[in-house]
């Protein structure tokens, strides 16, 4: 059985496996067999949109850094303003970032979930791709 941890990276309030939670910004989980587990009740799968959007592996102590990048990219990507198209460009045209797209997924971009588990050189690495900071805010 392999158990790997997870940090929630921004407080974890949704409707989990095991029923509601609300799971404080730092709180340590473990990946059981595929699932996030806290006191031995599951919440989601390590694979899943909560997954991603709340937690962050943390395996290399760098899980909250981990977490605040990949929002901090979503979240500038997301934006739609008059850089909009200009980010994505450069993250079509960069063969790091690129890796971290689902091949099946020709036509548009979908996160892959190694991005969510990326380390945190390459996340970096593509937050300074596309103008955001070291602390995910966002460069003018």
């Amino acid at each position: 059985m392999e158990r790997v941890q997870y940090i929630a990276a921004r407080r974890a309030r949704f409707n989990a496996i095991c029923g509601p939670v609300n799971i404080p910004y730092g709180t340590t989980v473990e990946a059981v067999d595929g699932f996030l587990e806290r006191d031995g009740l599951r919440l989601c799968a390590a694979t899943s949109e909560s997954a991603h959007k709340y937690f962050a592996r943390d395996s290399d102590g760098h899980g909250l850094e981990r977490g605040k990048l990949t929002a901090a990219i979503i979240a500038a990507v997301s934006k739609r303003d008059k850089g909009h198209g200009e980010r994505w460009a450069k993250l079509w045209a960069d063969p790091m970032a690129c890796r971290y797209r689902r091949a099946d997924h020709a036509d548009f971009w979908v996160w892959s979930h190694d991005f969510f588990e990326a380390n945190v050189e390459d996340l970096r690495h593509i937050a300074a791709l596309i103008g955001v900071g070291a602390k995910g805010a966002r460069r003018r």
